[in-house]
């Protein structure tokens, strides 16, 4: 799609390919952050006037760009965002760089460049993984990506996102991504052999190395699942140790894969009319694994399948809805303090004794 969006800004131009420059690589960034996406009308508005089509009514959702009433999640905006742009710029760079360096076409430069004093090398080549790393871009045109903050789900709409769910098999893949923090694609390449109740593990692949790894799971989280496997294997659902783990509602029977997934969850949250996605009950769990204080985080780094424990560092920033719920703390305590009745200020009276040494041992009339 990066590759399509720049031959669409060149065929506009008349230009190919290989004879691109830098300053229609330049134009063309500066387009991606200027121009709208483009918008697929629904069906219940097509034929009309897309001035006449209300932005809050689209697709039934809030308009683009606008906080979400439930999370506070920002919605899909009109604009590509920062990370859209950041990223095409990378496939961009690397797809002239592959071509300069097999000699195809009639290339010269790179229309993409690095900045000038890091054209030498790739970028970050030699970044020891254990350090931050610093505050500069790769690319001379690479958009800036803010940096996000996890969102965790609150206890509280978690239960409510949990009640909407209409099987048991939604439930129990529910209990497993919050339970075990593993990626969504992860724990729907589990087999039935994997599930391992007297362990209470739950063997999944990992995305990127492709290890096989026993994730601990809860208690509750096997309860659903077993309610879940009784139910599908009286309608007929395959049984057998080395058969996946997740499978269709309905005939013909298939392995559930990702999409089917995100599809479910996106109805549970239309039900409660939030945009939270499946990556945030790995942020949610990872939280929940954090705020106990017997968890060490190199177990919480294990758990997650991350490499470095550096990659934790961005759970320990406070977020949006916990800046808030302690804003509104420190003002309820400072309310209740205004009403808690002060004691009375009572005036000293003097000491005898110090008035005796005063005047000498005389009494006093």
């Amino acid at each position: 799609m990066d590759l399509l969006r720049w031959w669409r800004f060149l065929w506009a131009f008349g230009i190919e390919w290989d004879r691109a420059v830098r300053e229609d690589a330049r134009d063309f960034m500066l387009w991606m952050k200027l121009a709208d996406k483009p918008v697929r009308v629904h069906w219940r508005h097509r034929g009309k006037d897309p001035a006449e089509i209300p932005a809050s009514t689209r697709y039934g959702r809030p308009a683009p760009g606008t906080p979400n009433p439930v999370t506070g999640k920002l919605t899909i905006g009109k604009k590509y965002a920062p990370a859209v742009r950041a990223h095409c710029e990378t496939v961009l760079r690397t797809f002239y760089d592959f071509h300069l360096e097999h000699n195809t076409g009639r290339l010269l430069v790179n229309p993409f460049p690095l900045v000038r004093n890091r054209r030498a090398a790739r970028a970050n080549a030699h970044h020891n993984p254990e350090q931050e790393h610093r505050k500069q871009r790769t690319g001379l045109y690479r958009a800036k990506v803010p940096k996000r903050i996890p969102r965790r789900i609150p206890d509280d709409k978690y239960t409510e996102l949990f009640a909407s769910l209409k099987s048991h098999r939604d439930r129990a893949l529910l209990a497993f991504w919050v339970a075990t923090g593993a990626r969504a694609e992860e724990l729907l390449s589990a087999k039935q052999s994997d599930a391992i109740v007297g362990q209470q593990t739950i063997g999944v692949i990992r995305k990127g190395t492709r290890d096989y790894q026993e994730l601990p799971a809860t208690p509750d989280a096997f309860v659903w699942l077993r309610l879940y496997q009784e139910e599908a294997w009286k309608k007929g659902v395959p049984r057998g140790r080395k058969q996946p783990l997740w499978w269709t509602l309905r005939r013909p029977w298939r392995p559930l894969e990702y999409d089917a997934a995100r599809m479910m969850f996106t109805r549970a949250n239309e039900l409660l009319g939030a945009n939270w996605t499946l990556h945030d009950l790995r942020h949610t769990a990872t939280f929940l694994m954090l705020d106990d204080p017997n968890m060490p985080p190199v177990y919480v780094q294990r758990i997650l399948g991350h490499k470095h424990l550096s990659t934790l560092e961005i759970y320990n920033r406070p977020g949006q809805d916990d800046v808030i719920a302690a804003g509104l703390a420190h003002h309820a305590r400072q309310e209740a303090a205004k009403r808690k009745p002060q004691p009375a200020v009572v005036s000293p009276d003097y000491n005898p004794d110090s008035l005796s040494v005063l005047f000498g041992g005389g009494t006093l009339t």
